[in-house]
């Protein structure tokens, strides 16, 4: 979920003058921020190399001028001329698709993001639109951005690099709505000024309780399209007040050639897995394993009883926890250990099966042989806007069990995975969505999936296979691209009749 906390809240930007200049824009807010990070970055006495690291990303990403010049032509803008001639109609550009999300975040949006950028990219070579990029709605990761392939680098500085007029311009705001404009938390607001200097701006967004709150209802209401990723989104969004007629299902891509099984070698996770329970081995008969950011949502807890409960040593299994903080400390082992002793968790006579925490950075290159060295992926939260881990281990050919509520009941069926059933809805208790509801999954169905996952290997592997075929049928990348590109196409068209 997006959470809010942790984000400077900041003053309602005011519009700025419209008049005409080519894209790349940047708000003064944008700017004057920059100035504050540096300050804070030198009160709080960072670490040099790393502070100089992440500002040599930002400007090899964007090629920025330098902090006095962008002062400087802000206090003293160059008046372009006004263009009076029309111009001949073999020369006029075509339409473009700026897409604005955390592309070097690395968080869910990010990965979102990046799948259909990828995505279009290869799609829309000779197609009627052009894409521009622009990093937007959250902090940069500089191990993300090291972690990328060589030709993602490639592709986010030539998009980045596009430049375009604003009146042939559609803008995707991909991010929670409180980075929409105007943005609750300090970012480049998308659209970067008024939504009608622009010839359309879509709202790319999700949640993942039963329902949207007032202020992003009135954000969403707000702009021309809302894109949601499932039929559970339609529904809890009109329900909550969004314009039916403004949203539309968009459904998210996962690269079945990226994420393909047999291009692999699986990762050997216990080389930098740091066991907190039961005793290290390298012979387990079957492992599991869970990728999630570490948060109450994401039902850690519910996997771990489970886990514990249902399994013992001699059972010959592992878990790995792939994680990362969520604004929290990485002191997830003693969370783990405290969390058994609160529970009551009883240790089994021949010992704790064992259980990994992997929290070092994971490369993005790297990330299919993780999955390839599980024979199981697992994930009981309690509330998904999509669940992209869930459609990479799909992809990878792997027996899914996930909770069977929210995003992931769009993709997840019976025959291609093991949908886990829900006991009840419990009130979301803080954070900015407090009051809403979520699924509880249920512990002891788990611990029935997960026993019968182990015992049943052959029709595991076969929902395996299935998934990937539905992966390849209903998700790829150029399904995917065709739609956001026809939708595009009719927005075009009912722009310019």
């Amino acid at each position: 979920m997006a959470s809010q906390k942790n984000q400077q809240p900041i003053s309602q930007p005011q519009s700025l003058p419209t008049r005409p200049f080519t894209f790349k824009l940047k708000s003064s807010v944008f700017y004057l921020s920059s100035i504050l990070i540096l300050i804070l970055a030198i009160s709080f006495s960072l670490t040099k190399k790393n502070f100089l690291k992440t500002q040599h990303l930002k400007y090899t990403f964007s090629l920025h001028p330098t902090l006095f010049q962008t002062l400087f032509r802000f206090l003293h803008p160059v008046k372009k001329p006004i263009q009076t001639k029309e111009p001949d109609p073999i020369s006029i550009p075509p339409n473009y698709v700026l897409w604005m999300a955390p592309f070097l975040s690395g968080g869910g949006y990010s990965s979102e993001a990046w799948s259909y950028i990828l995505a279009l990219y290869e799609q829309n070579k000779n197609c009627s639109f052009r894409m521009a990029i622009e990093h937007h709605g959250d902090l940069e990761s500089l191990e993300f951005w090291e972690g990328l392939p060589k030709y993602m680098k490639n592709l986010a500085t030539e998009l980045y690099h596009t430049e375009c007029s604003m009146k042939e311009i559609i803008v995707v705001c991909h991010s929670e709505p409180g980075a929409w404009n105007p943005p609750l938390f300090a970012t480049l607001p998308c659209p970067p000024i008024a939504y009608e200097n622009f010839k359309s701006v879509i709202g790319r967004t999700m949640f993942e309780t039963d329902r949207v709150s007032l202020e992003h209802v009135k954000r969403c209401n707000q702009m021309d399209y809302v894109w949601v990723p499932t039929e559970f989104h339609v529904s809890t969004f009109t329900k909550s007040g969004v314009d039916p007629s403004k949203v539309v299902k968009i459904v998210q891509p996962v690269d079945v050639k990226f994420f393909d099984p047999v291009e692999y070698e699986p990762f050997n996770p216990a080389s930098i897995g740091k066991l907190v329970m039961g005793k290290t081995t390298n012979n387990s008969k079957f492992v599991f394993i869970s990728i999630f950011k570490w948060e109450y949502r994401k039902g850690w807890d519910v996997l771990l009883k489970s886990y514990l409960e249902e399994f013992m040593e001699a059972d010959g299994v592992a878990l790995y926890l792939l994680t990362n903080p969520y604004h929290s400390d990485r002191d997830f082992s003693n969370k783990m250990v405290d969390f058994v002793k609160k529970s009551g968790i009883k240790k089994p006579v021949t010992g704790w099966p064992p259980v990994y925490v992997i929290d070092t950075h994971i490369a993005q290159s790297d990330l299919p042989r993780v999955y390839k060295a599980a024979d199981s992926f697992v994930l009981p939260s309690r509330g998904e806007g999509w669940g992209r881990p869930l459609v990479e281990a799909m992809a990878m050919s792997l027996p899914v069990i996930a909770t069977n509520w929210s995003g992931p009941t769009e993709y997840m069926t019976e025959e291609n995975s093991y949908p886990l059933l829900v006991d009840r809805m419990s009130e979301v208790m803080e954070g900015p969505f407090r009051g809403h509801l979520w699924a509880e999954p249920s512990v002891t169905k788990l611990r029935v999936l997960m026993r019968h996952v182990m015992n049943n290997v052959d029709e595991s592997k076969a929902k395996g296979r299935k998934a990937r075929e539905d992966m390849i049928t209903k998700f790829a990348p150029e399904i995917v691209a065709d739609i956001v590109s026809k939708h595009v196409q009719n927005i075009v068209k009912k722009m310019d009749p």
